[in-house]
């Protein structure tokens, strides 16, 4: 995985087969991306390389990060649930997303056209960071338990005490990755990839 800010914007975050090809995502969205680092930086942010891509901080608090994607590239922010979006930039990472909001572009035009708005946006996400704002979660237990993964603990109980252990956003991951799949068969599937993960006390995402 890529732990350099600069050589993501070359080769990609080192997440999937396609870094450091020219069919790396990063390559479809150079000069938006170029433009959107321009902008989060001047409102002076610490960047750095987390997850394979640049993040920025406040107070080694998370407040921004930009990534590439077939369809877009993006800015996400971590709590952009409380901001105020008056101008309804930010869409959801997620149909269950509960704190990320995405600003999606597909040219650097967008970028420049949204320049002051997003500077806005950004010093808004610093100030959240700074009074310490938080958002209410919901709780695992409030989630549905897919049934196959309810057989699976309880068939194997070494599985469930694995889960419990896990950090509830971990938890959560897992429990919305298994439960967006349609069907049965797929949600056992992914039930069953995921179990190695598991044990070793990983998240979803991580590697």
């Amino acid at each position: 995985m890529n732990t350099d800010v600069d050589n993501y914007f070359v080769n990609g975050c080192g997440r999937c087969d396609d870094y450091a090809t020219p069919n790396c995502k990063v390559h479809l969205w150079t000069e938006g991306l170029s433009e959107l680092r321009r902008i989060v930086l001047s409102c002076g942010l610490n960047e750095e390389a987390k997850w394979g891509m640049p993040c920025y901080t406040f107070q080694n608090k998370n407040v921004v990060m930009i990534s590439a994607f077939k369809a877009n590239a993006s800015l996400s922010f971590f709590k952009g649930a409380l901001l105020q979006d008056a101008e309804g930039l930010l869409q959801k990472a997620g149909e269950n997303s509960q704190a990320a909001r995405l600003f999606k572009f597909t040219t650097a035009q967008e970028v420049l056209d949204a320049e002051s708005t997003l500077r806005a946006y950004i010093f808004e996400a610093i100030e959240v960071e700074r009074v310490g704002l938080a958002v209410e979660f919901k709780k695992v237990s409030e989630f549905d338990i897919p049934a196959e993964f309810q057989k699976v603990m309880k068939d194997q109980p070494k599985i469930k005490a694995a889960f419990e252990a896990l950090t509830p956003g971990r938890q959560r991951g897992y429990l919305l990755h298994f439960a967006q799949a349609k069907q049965s068969k797929t949600r056992e599937s992914r039930i069953q990839k995921c179990l190695p993960k598991i044990f070793e006390g990983k998240g979803f995402n991580e590697r």
